[in-house]
């Protein structure tokens, strides 16, 4: 049987493999599946828990009437040492258990298609799973190096994501160029400045050629973090108001709204201490309408479908000027027309810290425009018209290209093989 190698790009959103003939030098299939988890709500405990991942994970949700376990965005909590483990019907689960889930299912759908057992893999990485902690990166490394031996893989090494993505560019290039590749994710973007040569492909040792390196934490999800705060969180009574004392009337804490903002606290926010913080909440309220949609968002597990409405709306608006935002579930209605202009507003923070972060790369690693032959820019969230504006206006006389915003991060990786042979 031939020599297979697995380049796998485990991301915040979409989680992709590329099944690499190392004996033709070439990529023969590409397997692409949403970073999901999904656990059902009929188990049978002493049993192993039932789970589906991916689009399965999606279609039984909601075949379940959404009350078992969703889980989405499990990349982020890797670097988190405030998390030690959740339980899942009684049953503990740490980030490496969540993730080896994940990355599984990839390796068995790879394998059915090669007929065969490969363990061999490059697995990608950001350049910072948290840009403002060694120790957390650190962290975050271990456990995915813990998670891609659980699920099956004995022979493996990691390589950053946006040099992957260079390499996969790389094979489209006539000539030796300097290149800023930018990866823009659901939880990071990186940078990376290097040399690519077509000739070069083949090497067995880039490393000469990899020049500058760097990542800040904030990605798709930070955008969708924040419309969900501007735009979402009035819907579920942000600025309800409830009868501390007799007479004393107090806005509910605003903790209780930056969980339902970020998925991989929501993934958590189900604790009998909050159910009870809710309930007394909503009661000393006076029952307030709004609030109320707070309580159903969190006992029917509606995150997901709430957030899949906010990234239509974040779709739409790469391609137009105005979207509908718009969900109708269990007596929660939403419909708020949004422009663009709103929406660049929304994600405007997030958006001018990218910016800053790129200006201090370039600074710090001595890069001038002069110095830059192309732009390659990858990545879901490289879609935006806003993420395109920032990069044409930063770089105005420089080519700046794209490929496959979902894939070639897994391509470039299945392309690096020779990490293994060092």
């Amino acid at each position: 049987m031939n020599n297979y190698l697995y380049g796998i790009d485990f991301g915040t959103t979409n989680s992709s493999l590329c099944i690499f003939d190392e004996e033709n030098n070439e990529i023969i299939h590409t397997i692409t599946i949403p970073s999901l988890l999904y656990f059902q709500s009929e188990q049978i405990l002493s049993e192993p828990l039932s789970y589906c991942v991916g689009e399965e994970a999606i279609s039984s949700y909601l075949k379940d009437g959404m009350k078992g376990r969703f889980m989405k965005s499990v990349k982020r909590i890797l670097p988190r040492s405030s998390f030690i483990e959740t339980r899942i019907f009684n049953k503990r689960y740490n980030a490496s258990d969540l993730v080896t889930l994940i990355l599984r299912e990839l390796k068995t759908k790879a394998d059915q298609v090669i007929g065969g057992e490969c363990s061999k893999a490059i697995i990608g990485r950001p350049v910072f799973f948290d840009d403002d902690s060694s120790e957390k990166d650190n962290l975050a490394q271990k456990r995915l190096h813990k998670a891609a031996e659980h699920a099956g893989f004995t022979n493996f090494a990691f390589q950053f994501e946006p040099i992957g993505a260079a390499f996969a560019y790389e094979r489209t290039l006539e000539r030796r160029e300097k290149v800023l590749v930018a990866d823009l994710g659901g939880g990071t973007t990186d940078f990376t400045y290097m040399v690519l040569d077509p000739a070069k492909t083949d090497h067995k040792d880039r490393k000469e050629d990899i020049l500058a390196t760097g990542g800040i934490y904030i990605g798709g999800d930070s955008f969708d973090s924040a419309f969900m705060w501007e735009k979402g969180t009035p819907y579920f009574g942000k600025e309800t108001m409830y009868e501390a004392a007799p007479g004393k009337m107090l806005k509910v804490p605003v903790s209780l709204f930056t969980h339902i903002c970020s998925w991989e606290q929501m993934n958590f926010f189900n604790g009998l201490k909050i159910k009870n913080d809710l309930q007394n909440y909503y009661h000393y309220s006076k029952r307030d309408a709004k609030f109320k949609n707070l309580l159903t968002l969190t006992e029917n597990n509606l995150g997901y479908s709430v957030f899949q409405s906010i990234e239509k709306t974040k779709v739409e608006l790469s391609e137009k000027t105005d979207s509908l935002f718009s969900y109708s579930n269990m007596e929660i209605e939403i419909r708020e027309n949004i422009s663009l202009e709103q929406y660049n507003q929304v994600i405007g923070k997030d958006l001018n810290k990218i910016s800053v972060y790129l200006d201090q790369f370039l600074s710090n690693n001595n890069i001038e425009l002069k110095d830059i032959d192309s732009l390659f820019i990858t990545g879901g969230t490289s879609l935006l018209i806003a993420v395109k504006e920032l990069f044409s206006h930063k770089f105005k006389n420089i080519p700046v290209r794209s490929e496959d915003s979902f894939i070639s991060v897994a391509k470039g990786l299945a392309y690096s093989g020779y990490l293994l042979n060092n």
